[in-house]
């Protein structure tokens, strides 16, 4: 037996062996002379074959054990931590914001847009006849007497000269 090889730290081989076999993505081995590799915990991955050290999560990502890959957040979540083990420890954006699938934070919609509801990847514009002024909002006003709001309007414009109105959602 003690004639036989050892294998490498990143390595491993079963009893009977002729050849060490790298680690699979997913697992490591720190040390040498070792029949298997160890999966990584979750909150971390390994891409490569053959490490010896599992990295931390990626920002806007979660890892479950064994992970080959840092996975994204879905779209209406987010987060800045690098060690999240599933889909659930990712947060839900607010009522306002919106998150892109992998973001690291909410954005608040923009002007001229709204969303009502928390968890969402995008906002939805205003309709035309309504309007939004300010950023990271749940609804849109109504235009103004005397204005009128496009689609997607972040103001209420006026009525040109010799124009005039007196309903509101024009």
């Amino acid at each position: 037996a003690g004639d036989c090889t050892p294998t490498a730290p990143g390595h491993f081989a079963p009893t009977g062996s002729t050849q060490q076999t790298p680690c699979s993505p997913g697992s490591v081995q720190p040390l040498g002379s070792k029949g298997s590799c160890d999966a990584c915990a979750a909150g971390k991955y390994q891409a490569s074959e053959g490490q010896q050290e599992c990295v931390a999560c990626a920002p806007g990502s979660y890892c479950a054990a064994g992970a080959a890959a840092a996975l994204p957040c879905a779209e209406g979540s987010y987060s800045t931590s690098t060690s999240l083990t599933s889909a659930d420890d990712c947060n839900k954006t607010a009522p306002g914001h919106f998150a892109p699938t992998g973001s690291t934070e909410q954005t608040p919609c923009s002007p001229g847009t709204v969303q009502p509801l928390e968890n969402k990847g995008s906002c939805d514009a205003c309709a035309a006849g309504k309007y939004q002024a300010i950023a990271g909002q749940q609804t849109c006003d109504a235009c103004e007497r005397g204005s009128y709001c496009a689609a997607g309007a972040a103001a209420a414009l006026p009525c040109a000269e010799g124009s005039y109105s007196t309903s509101t959602s024009l």
